[in-house]
C-alpha cells in the first residue's frame, strides 16, 4: 500500500547567496579575461612589460582551477589515492612555469623560483596566516606533531640542496652573481647536484608513506577539510578530469608567454630577472592556494593553514627542485646544478630555521606573523636590490 501524502510544508525562505565570483574562492575567476588578453598582445607583438603582467595575472585563474579541479578528484578518490593527488599537483603551476623557464635557458630564474616559492609559503604565506588569523584571539593551536615533521623535512632538504653550493664555493669557481642567467659549472658539482636530487625524491616518497599511510591520521585531522565551504555540487569524475586538462593546457600557455616576456621585461622596467623569478613569479604561481591558506587560518583553521603553507614549502624542496634538475638534462641548454647564489643560501636557511622555530610549541599570535612577514619584506628589499 503506498505510503500516505504528507501535506507540503512551505519552506523558509531562501538566505540571499553571495554571487560566486565575490566569494572568497571566487575571486581568482575574476582574471580570467587576462587570458585571452596576454594572448592577443603576445600576438600583437605588444610591450614585454604589459605581456608580462597580463600573462601573470593569467595564470592566477588557470592555477585556482587547476587546484579545484585537484581537490574534486581526490574527494572522490578516498584519502589515499586523494592524498597522493593533492601533493603531486598542488605545485604544479610553479612546476610548469619553471619547465618552460628552464627551457629557454633561464636556469638562474628557474632557481631563483624555487627559492621564492619556499620562501613565500614559510614566509609570506605563513606570515599573513598568523597574523590574519590571529586577529582578535589570544593565540591559535595547531597539531605540533604533524607542523614538526613537515618543518623538519623542510630544514633537511634545505640543508641537501644547499651542499651543491657550499661544494662549489669551496672546490669550484665560487658562486653565480644575482644577476647571471645561465652559468657553465663543472661536472663534479653536476654529479653531486644529479646525486642530491635522487636521495630527495627518495626522501619524499618515504614522506609519501609516512603521511598517507602509516601516520595518515595525522595529516588528515577531523572537521579541518572545510567541506562547509565547498563550492556548490561535487563535481563528476569526468568534469574533474576536463577543468584539470584545461587547466594544465592554460597554464602551460600563460607559463610560455610570461617566460619569454622575463628577459625583456627586467631590462625594460629596469629590474633584475632575479627578482621577478624568486618574487613576481613565486607569487603568481600559486596564490589562489596562498589566499586559501590565510582564509581558513582566520576561520581559525590552522592546522589547515600551516599544512599548506609548510607542506608546500617542503614539497618544492622536496620534489619540485630535484624534477627541475632531472629534466635540465632532457630540456634546456644542459644540465641544472643547485648551486645558488649567496643571496638564495641566506634566504634558503633562514627560511628553514624559522620553520622548525615557529612550529615547535604548537601555537601561534598575530605578532609572530608580522616578525614573519617583516622577514619577508627584508629579504624582498635585499633580492630586490641584488
Amino acid at each position: 500500500m503506498p505510503a500516505p501524502m504528507l501535506p507540503r510544508v512551505s519552506a523558509a525562505p531562501a538566505e540571499k547567496r553571495t554571487p560566486f565570483l565575490l566569494t572568497a574562492h571566487g575571486w581568482p575567476y575574476m582574471l580570467v579575461p587576462f587570458i585571452p588578453l596576454a594572448l592577443a598582445l603576445e600576438l600583437a607583438h605588444a610591450g614585454p612589460v604589459l605581456v608580462f603582467v597580463t600573462s601573470a595575472l593569467g595564470v592566477i585563474p588557470t592555477a585556482a582551477l587547476m587546484g579545484r579541479a585537484t581537490e574534486e578528484l581526490a574527494a572522490r578518490a578516498g584519502p589515499g589515492i586523494g592524498g597522493l593527488l593533492n601533493v603531486t599537483f598542488g605545485n604544479a603551476p610553479e612546476l610548469i612555469i619553471a619547465l618552460f623557464a628552464l627551457n629557454a635557458g633561464l636556469q638562474e630564474v628557474t632557481k631563483a623560483s624555487i627559492v621564492g616559492s619556499i620562501i613565500g609559503n614559510v614566509l609570506l604565506v605563513l606570515g599573513a596566516s598568523m597574523f590574519v588569523g590571529g586577529l582578535g584571539r589570544e593565540r591559535q593551536r595547531f597539531n605540533q606533531t604533524t607542523a614538526s615533521a613537515q618543518s623538519s623535512m623542510l630544514l633537511l632538504a634545505v640543508v641537501a640542496m644547499m651542499m651543491p653550493a657550499v661544494f662549489e664555493l669551496v672546490q669550484g669557481q665560487g658562486l653565480p652573481s644575482p644577476t647571471a642567467e645561465l652559468v657553465d659549472f663543472d661536472t663534479d658539482v653536476e654529479k653531486l647536484s644529479l646525486i642530491t636530487a635522487v636521495v630527495l625524491i627518495g626522501a619524499y616518497v618515504s614522506g609519501l608513506v609516512f603521511s598517507l599511510r602509516t601516520h595518515r591520521d595525522l595529516f588528515n585531522p577531523a572537521d579541518e577539510s572545510g567541506q562547509e565551504d565547498h563550492l556548490g555540487e561535487p563535481w563528476s569524475v569526468r568534469r574533474s578530469v576536463f577543468a584539470l586538462s584545461v587547466a594544465g593546457a592554460a597554464v602551460a600557455l600563460m607559463s610560455e608567454i610570461l617566460v619569454g616576456s622575463i628577459s625583456e621585461t627586467a631590462e625594460k622596467a629596469g629590474i633584475s630577472e632575479f627578482f621577478i623569478g624568486a618574487i613576481v613569479v613565486a607569487i603568481v604561481g600559486n596564490a589562489a592556494e596562498h589566499w586559501v591558506a590565510v582564509l581558513v587560518a582566520r576561520k581559525d583553521k590552522m592546522d589547515l593553514a600551516v599544512n599548506i603553507a609548510i607542506g608546500s614549502g617542503a614539497q618544492i624542496a622536496l620534489f619540485v627542485a630535484p624534477v627541475l634538475v632531472l629534466a635540465s638534462y632532457v630540456i634546456g641548454p644542459g644540465p641544472m646544478p643547485l648551486v645558488f647564489n649567496g643571496f638564495e643560501l641566506a634566504a634558503l636557511l633562514a627560511a628553514g630555521l624559522i620553520a622548525n622555530q615557529v612550529t615547535q610549541d604548537g601555537e601561534s599570535t598575530w605578532f609572530e606573523g608580522v616578525q614573519l612577514l617583516c622577514v619577508y619584506a627584508i629579504i624582498a628589499v635585499a633580492f630586490y636590490f641584488a
